[in-house]
């Protein structure tokens, strides 16, 4: 057996006129990005004569980005290109939720648990994680964001959970 991929047609949603893609989808990705800022910035103040108001940045980069976006999706109908790759969401997903976990569990579980929790959530991304290892970095980096966040930054966080603590 090869250990070549095999050389069918790849079957794809795409229609036929898409040469690229994957710039086609790239393209039209960012101009979805792009339609969703200008949405966002559309109740912010605009530019007043010369003075900037706040939402003349953000809509100066939407519109670049739309512009862009638009640039790359035709790239992908003109141009031969590659087909869209495999991805795998298993490291996204993990590291997601390790952020969504560590901001919802930092008030009631504290720093360190949280911390620790959210860093095992994370590592569980890879099929390489060897977890000995895991839990000795997860145990480092918790000690040092317990000794950084407080005493070297002066934020007040909680340390422990509340149920802890009363």
């Amino acid at each position: 057996m090869s250990d070549m991929p095999s050389e069918a047609p790849v079957k794809s949603i795409l229609p036929t006129w898409v040469r690229g893609p994957q710039d086609f989808v790239g393209g039209l990705a960012m101009m979805a990005v792009a339609v969703f800022a200008l949405w966002a910035s559309s109740d912010l103040q605009g530019m007043h004569g010369f003075s900037f108001g706040a939402g003349t940045a953000p809509r100066m980069f939407a519109v670049l980005l739309l512009l862009l976006g638009g640039a790359v999706a035709l790239v992908g109908v003109m141009r031969d290109g590659p087909q869209i790759a495999a991805y795998s969401w298993r490291g996204p997903l993990f590291v997601s939720a390790a952020i969504v976990f560590f901001a919802v569990a930092i008030r009631p579980l504290g720093l360190v648990v949280s911390a620790f929790a959210a860093f095992l959530i994370a590592a569980m991304g890879s099929h390489e994680t060897k977890w000995i290892e895991a839990i000795i970095v997860g145990g480092c980096l918790t000690l040092g964001c317990a000794l950084l966040f407080p005493y070297v930054l002066g934020l007040p966080m909680p340390m422990f959970p509340r149920f802890l603590i009363q």
